[in-house]
């Protein structure tokens, strides 16, 4: 089947059979690997991608299902010029993640539930966050995280070098 969709701001026309996936045909039809595959049945979260700004298993759908629509992958929080999403600075600056694996599905959800509920605390980021698993951190990072991503991303910022985060965010001290 010939299907057209949106990845990332950008147009997708794919000719996939009807049973592939949609996290296979991400990243090897479309050479997007960040959607990983953990447990391939939906409970892992690491292939937890945003279809029209809403969190879906990549696992779990087929290609099919996403033709018209827009399909946002961790590839598409990086800036034009290479800057990282205040989401992602956030996570490498409270060490929300060690192995990386489910630090995708992760980054997608939390940038989900800040656009969702930006005033969200600790409470519902984490009841919020676990859909996701991560075997590596024990999560308190990973709400630390979320938590220092929605204040970066809620104050207005004047970029200078040393307090500036990327998107114009400024991080509270530590």
């Amino acid at each position: 089947m010939k299907i057209s969709f949106s990845v990332n701001g950008e147009r997708a026309d794919l000719d996939v059979e009807p049973r592939r996936t949609l996290a296979d045909a991400l990243r090897d039809d479309c050479g997007l690997t960040g959607t990983h595959l953990g447990c391939e049945h939906g409970v892992c979260g690491a292939c937890t991608i945003l279809i029209d700004g809403e969190p879906a298993r990549a696992c779990l759908m087929f290609a099919v299902q996403v033709d018209g629509a827009s399909v946002s992958t961790v590839e598409g929080l990086q800036g034009t010029d290479g800057e990282l999403h205040p989401v992602q600075e956030a996570f490498v600056a409270c060490h929300g993640l060690q192995c990386g694996f489910c630090t995708p599905g992760m980054l997608m959800s939390a940038c989900h539930l800040l656009d969702t509920k930006p005033d969200a605390d600790r409470e519902t980021i984490r009841a919020e966050m676990s859909g996701n698993i991560c075997r590596c951190t024990g999560y308190q990072s990973i709400v630390d995280a979320v938590e220092r991503a929605r204040e970066g991303m809620c104050v207005p910022a004047v970029r200078d070098s040393n307090t500036a985060a990327p998107w114009g965010a400024t991080f509270p001290e530590e």
